[in-house]
């Protein structure tokens, strides 16, 4: 009798976290879309609601130029901010599961530093060779050299060792030292060359291309599939190496891939926006908050439409709150985001 009440108390419980689970995605789906359609209609010039559902969805506009502004202009950068959100929020969540540290974001193992070294370099190097100017292409490329050479030096460290704390420990002095490298960079500088790098390293979509959401579309959708494969060892690495090794996980290939996964998404994101902060930090939090759970096979989808819905808001703002002046995004994600995590926080606490 015991163990039936046992069985329908269990029952009940699922099912009133898969509710739970189904309404906060849809929420996140919904937000998503809104701040999508709200990203291309508003501007300098507003385009009417029903115009933008019908580019999103592939048709046309009324006027000729409101088809060139959203295809040129608003379309890439909406998807683009959607895109980027939802793959720094996996990366987050990688890491902090990997590292079983609720404070960690993608940035934390130097990446962010690597890219932003490459891009002093770009900048800085080519003016000093006579150059009046360096292409967004060239930026973009940059950023994503630097980024992955300071993956590989994590990668090779994590074969290197096998404390998670020291790989830690290790990331941030390398980011430590590739920030200071870039600070002699920026101390031989010209004012005027300092200005466009400082404004790149505070992030921003507003340079996006269709290409750049191809790319990031191609390279970041698998990799975001990958990681909700890796659902079940992210799962049992939460308890414990120990009880990974016990549950069948290759724990170093699996160090392998959390690095991998996490550093190739972040770099990307950076190569084409910049440095993005707060959202890989911030959505892991709202998820398991709002879903009361650390299973990864819930968190992951709720991180990806959580982290575009938070990305695409905070780009909205970015850009209309003191138009024609737009703001860093990292700036937006940050005062805008940072309420709402500690709202939840709050709210968690009273309600125990």
């Amino acid at each position: 009798m015991r163990t039936t009440i046992e069985t329908n108390e269990t029952a009940v419980f699922l099912k009133k976290r898969w509710r739970r689970f189904i309404l906060v995605l849809s929420l996140f789906a919904v937000g998503a879309f809104v701040f999508l359609v709200l990203n291309v209609a508003l501007g300098s010039v507003n385009i009417p609601l029903h115009d933008t559902v019908k580019a999103i969805f592939g048709g046309h506009s009324s006027q000729a130029t409101f088809d060139s502004i959203i295809w040129q202009i608003r379309l890439p950068r909406a998807f683009g901010a959607l895109l980027s959100g939802a793959a720094l929020a996996v990366a987050g969540l990688l890491l902090q599961v990997f590292f079983r540290n609720p404070i960690v974001d993608p940035f934390i193992l130097g990446v962010s530093s690597g890219a932003t070294f490459m891009v002093a370099v770009a900048m800085m190097g080519s003016f000093l060779l006579g150059a009046t100017a360096v292409s967004s292409l060239t930026l973009s490329a940059a950023s994503f050299i630097g980024a992955i050479l300071v993956m590989l030096v994590a990668l090779t460290v994590a074969g290197k060792v096998r404390d998670i704390i020291t790989l830690l420990v290790v990331g941030l002095m390398v980011g430590y030292v590739v920030s200071a490298l870039s600070s002699f960079l920026i101390a031989f500088a010209q004012s005027e060359n300092i200005h466009r790098f400082v404004i790149w390293t505070m992030g921003s979509f507003s340079g996006f291309r269709w290409e750049n959401v191809w790319w990031l579309a191609i390279g970041g959708i698998p990799l975001m599939i990958g990681c909700y494969l890796m659902s079940k060892q992210l799962n049992a690495f939460l308890l414990g190496e120990n009880y990974a090794r016990s549950m069948g996980v290759n724990v170093r290939i699996f160090r392998y891939l959390v690095i991998f996964l996490s550093c190739t998404l972040t770099a990307m994101v950076t190569a084409f926006a910049g440095p993005v902060a707060f959202i890989g930090l911030a959505v892991p939090h709202l998820g398991r908050l709002s879903l009361g759970t650390s299973d990864s096979r819930v968190l992951i989808p709720v991180a990806i439409l959580g982290g575009a819905a938070l990305t695409s808001l905070c780009d909205l703002m970015a850009r209309m709150l003191f138009a024609p002046v737009e703001l860093p995004v990292s700036a937006t994600t940050a005062i805008f985001g940072a309420p709402i995590v500690i709202f939840f926080l709050i709210r968690r606490k009273t309600t125990i």
